[in-house]
């Protein structure tokens, strides 16, 4: 992460993608920009607080965020006026369960549905105008259809003047049109293009051919 602070790190489009292998710092990165932003590291929407006593992370202490004009009012005034989302993949459960039915979330039981549906009924009511929105691998719970509903989501957000960051390890949402991505590991980061990333190449391989792989697993 050196060279994030030493360098920082700019977001040319409304969508951008962060890849990498697990360990590659991608989470690392979505919760401190949640905690620049003013977002609860555990996930939620931005202008309220929920409690949560846990300290800033390192990263999360010392990053600031640089904004457009649009971004600067989005971001500034009132509590209760500030829009955006940070949906936590390993948190969002329990804390679905938490505020649904409150006042400025969603009326649906998400404790009656499936994860996934849970997952697509929060994009559905809280994902809807321009702010900032981040998402740490969320297709933890979606399946293939849900992956391409989320993919029509983020890209009309992207045209209403959101910005969206979402972190993750699926081909399918990192082919959302128009979103810039950024492989992040060894290397550090730098902007790829989707047909080169590692992720579709070994999905494409394993999906011609899946003894490529599990002739090496499975004697």
């Amino acid at each position: 992460m050196a060279e994030l602070i030493e360098s920082g790190m700019s977001f040319s489009k409304p969508i951008t993608f962060l890849v990498g292998e697990n360990g590659s710092g991608k989470s690392t990165l979505i919760e401190a920009f949640a905690e620049a932003y003013g977002l609860d590291s555990r996930g939620g929407r931005a202008g309220r607080k929920y409690g949560n006593d846990r300290p800033k992370t390192l990263l999360g202490q010392v990053l600031t965020l640089d904004s457009t004009a649009e971004g600067a009012r989005q971001r500034g005034g009132p509590r209760g006026k500030k829009k955006g989302y940070f949906l936590r993949a390993e948190t969002a459960f329990g804390f679905m369960e938490v505020v649904s039915g409150m006042a400025g979330y969603w009326d649906e039981d998400t404790s009656s549905m499936s994860h996934g549906e849970g997952f697509l009924t929060v994009f559905d009511s809280m994902f809807r105008e321009p702010g900032l929105y981040l998402m740490d691998e969320p297709e933890a719970a979606l399946s293939f259809q849900s992956c391409l509903q989320l993919v029509g989501l983020m890209h009309r957000l992207g045209r209403s003047g959101a910005q969206v960051i979402c972190a993750t390890h699926s081909p399918i949402l990192a082919s959302t049109p128009d979103a810039e991505i950024i492989e992040i590991g060894d290397h550090g980061f730098r902007s790829a293009n989707w047909d080169q990333l590692e992720i579709v190449a070994n999905w494409r391989r394993y999906m011609n051919d899946p003894s490529f792989y599990l002739r090496h697993l499975v004697p």
